[in-house]
Parts: structure tokens; C-alpha cells; sequence
């Protein structure tokens, strides 16, 4: 996994963010383009591409969810774009209150706001929930628990999106 390499670290789902940090800093200082002025052609070229490949490497893995999608596609395993079944009934009710409210039926305001609320526990869960699937993947590499990590990430995907929308909705009709 080249972006665990470039970092000096073991390929895990729960990493140190302060040794993280560190590392990320001490290759760069390393790489850093300004050293490399007077090298080779190649050797400038080598120092840019390791600065770039280290700026998307910092970028994917300090944060829970993109060293996740990172660590599953390197896996082998990319996100499904399918809803979950066990949201379709909340996502067409929540589709014909967004209808409703665009309409200018301000009654539905309610119920989204509900959702609203509820998507950011659900959001939460997941996210606590990784948590814990990262340390039982990192305990023992089980594809198993990979799966887990990918359906959570799946879910948690879309629920971020309906999230996305309920608020943008909401918003454009607080504002008129």
C-alpha cells in the first residue's frame, strides 16, 4: 500500500495521528523540492513526485473514512453505490417530504428536520462503529471484518448524502 510506504508506516485501519503528523513532516522536510535545486533533473523530478505522493498520502490517512476507502480499494474492495435495503422506505418518504417542501409546503419542514437529526446519529453510529471495526481488523487481518468495515462505509456513504440533501434543503428554504 503506497501510501503507507511513502509514510514509513504498517498498513492499519487505526493509526496515531500525532505520529502520523510526525512522519508525514520528516519525509517532507526529506523531499522537500528546495533541497533537491541543484540534483539531477531526475532526482528534482523524484523529490516532486514524493512530495505530491506524501501531500495525497497525509490527506487519505489522517482522516477515519478516506484511510478506510483508501485501505479497502488497495484491498481489492470498492463501495458499493446501491442504497442499503434497510433505508429505501425512509429514502422515498424522505424524497416526498424534499418534494413537498421545494413545492413550498413548509409542513414537511418538520419531518426533515427529523431527519435531519437522525441522520447525524446514524452518521455517529458509524463512525463509532469503524472505531471499533478497525481495532478488531488491525487485532486480526479477518476479511470477515474487511466486510464489515466496507457495508458500515457503504451505509454510512449514503447517509452522509441524504444528510447532504436534507440540509441543503432546508437551508434554501430558511433563506426565502
Amino acid at each position: 500500500m503506497k501510501f503507507y510506504d511513502a509514510l514509513g508506516l504498517e498498513p492499519k485501519l487505526a493509526i496515531d495521528l500525532d505520529d502520523l503528523k510526525k512522519r508525514f513532516y520528516d519525509r517532507s522536510r526529506q523531499w522537500h523540492p528546495d533541497r533537491f535545486s541543484r540534483s539531477s533533473s531526475e532526482e528534482k523530478q523524484r523529490s516532486e513526485e514524493m512530495t505530491s505522493m506524501l501531500n495525497d498520502a497525509f490527506r487519505t490517512l489522517r482522516e477515519p473514512v478516506t484511510r478506510a476507502e483508501y485501505f479497502l480499494r488497495e484491498s481489492g474492495l470498492e463501495l458499493s453505490k446501491d442504497a442499503p435495503p434497510e433505508l429505501l422506505e425512509e429514502v422515498f418518504e424522505l424524497n416526498m417530504a424534499l418534494e413537498e417542501l421545494r413545492g413550498g409546503d413548509e409542513s414537511a419542514r418538520g419531518q426533515l428536520v427529523l431527519a435531519q437529526e437522525r441522520f447525524t446519529g446514524m452518521l455517529a453510529d458509524a463512525d463509532s462503529g469503524l472505531s471499533r471495526l478497525f481495532a478488531s481488523y488491525d487485532g486480526k487481518a479477518d476479511a470477515i471484518v474487511l466486510e464489515q468495515i466496507r457495508a458500515t462505509l457503504n451505509r454510512r456513504k449514503y447517509v452522509s448524502n441524504l444528510l447532504r440533501d436534507v440540509e441543503k434543503e432546508l437551508n434554501v428554504h430558511s433563506a426565502n
